[in-house]
C-alpha cells in the first residue's frame, strides 16, 4: 500500500522543530502545548506575574508604553495580550492626553489578541474591561497569522509573548503588514543579563524558586518550569533586534531593564 502520509512520504519535507522549553518539538506540537500551558495558569496569571518579578514587570510595562506614546483616536494591537494590562494602560494614556487638550477627540480603541481563550476570559472578567467596554475587543488569533487587515493599527505591543510563537520570524512580519506606515512596534520580552555574574544569580532563583512558587500559587509546577527554561533558550538582544530588522522595521533599538532581566524592543514601521 502507497504511504499516504504527508509528514512520512518520500520527497516531502518535515516540519522544522522548534524550543519549548528545553524540548525540541515541531511547530504544531508548540502551539498545542503553549495553549495548555497558559489555560492551566489564567487564573492566576497576574498574580504569578507580580509574585515573581516583585512587581517590577508594571514598570517596565509602564515604560513600554510611555515609548509607544498613545495619542486620542488611535488603533492599538495587543498581541498575545492575555489579560489586557498593555490595552488598558494605552487607553487611559490616550484618555488622559485627550482631556488634557480640552477638544473634541474620538477615544482610541484597542484590541487584545490571544491565541488562548482562557486569558481572554479572564482579562474580560476584570473590573477595568467593563470601564471600556466601549473601546476595547477580545480576539482569540495566532500572532503568526493574525485577523486583520493591512496597515490597520496605529501601534503594536507584545509583551512576555514572543517567545511562546513557534515561529517568531513570522510573527515579525505579521505585526510589520498590519500596521501603518509610521506605527510604532514594541516587544518587551524577558531577556539575559548584561553580566555572566548577574545571569547565574537569576538563573539559580528562576529554576529554584519559580517552579516551586507556580506549584504552590498555581497549583501547576510544570507549566512555570517551561516558563523558565523558555526564558533561557529565547535568542539574545543582538539577534532578537536583527530580526526584527529584517522583518521590514527601521531604527530597531534595545532598551535593557533590570540588568537584562527584561528587555525592550522598539521599532518603526516606515
Amino acid at each position: 500500500m502507497a504511504n499516504t502520509d504527508p509528514e512520512t512520504r518520500p520527497g516531502t519535507p518535515a516540519e522544522k522543530t522548534v524550543s519549548f522549553g528545553f524540548e525540541d518539538v515541531s511547530e504544531t506540537e508548540k502551539v498545542s502545548r503553549v495553549k495548555g500551558v497558559f489555560r492551566s495558569v489564567a487564573d492566576r496569571y497576574d498574580l504569578m506575574n507580580d509574585l515573581m518579578s516583585a512587581g517590577v514587570h508594571r514598570i517596565w510595562k509602564a515604560n513600554t508604553m510611555s515609548r509607544l506614546n498613545p495619542q486620542p483616536g488611535e488603533a492599538f494591537l495587543d498581541v498575545a495580550g492575555g489579560t489586557g494590562d498593555l490595552s488598558f494602560a494605552f487607553l487611559k494614556s490616550a484618555g488622559e492626553k485627550a482631556r488634557r487638550t480640552n477638544r473634541y477627540h474620538l477615544p482610541a480603541r484597542a484590541t487584545v489578541c490571544d491565541i488562548n481563550d482562557a486569558m481572554l476570559q479572564s482579562g474580560q472578567k476584570r473590573d477595568l474591561a467593563s470601564k471600556y467596554a466601549g473601546q476595547i475587543s477580545w480576539v482569540c488569533g495566532d500572532a503568526m497569522h493574525l485577523p486583520f487587515e493591512d496597515r490597520s493599527v496605529d501601534a503594536l505591543a507584545i509583551a512576555f509573548g514572543i517567545r511562546n510563537v513557534a515561529d517568531m520570524d513570522q510573527a515579525f512580519r505579521e505585526f510589520r503588514r498590519v500596521l501603518k506606515p509610521g506605527g510604532r512596534f514594541a516587544c518587551l520580552e524577558f531577556s539575559h543579563m548584561t553580566a555572566n555574574v548577574l545571569q547565574e544569580a537569576y538563573d539559580a532563583y528562576s529554576f529554584n524558586v519559580i517552579p516551586k512558587l507556580g506549584g504552590l500559587i498555581a497549583d501547576d509546577e510544570a507549566s512555570y518550569q517551561y516558563l523558565v527554561e523558555s526564558i533561557r533558550r529565547f535568542p539574545k538582544q543582538d539577534e532578537v533586534t536583527r530580526r526584527i530588522t529584517e522583518a521590514g522595521f527601521s531604527q530597531v533599538t534595545c532598551t535593557n531593564y533590570s540588568g537584562g532581566i527584561a528587555a525592550l524592543h522598539f521599532g518603526w514601521a516606515v
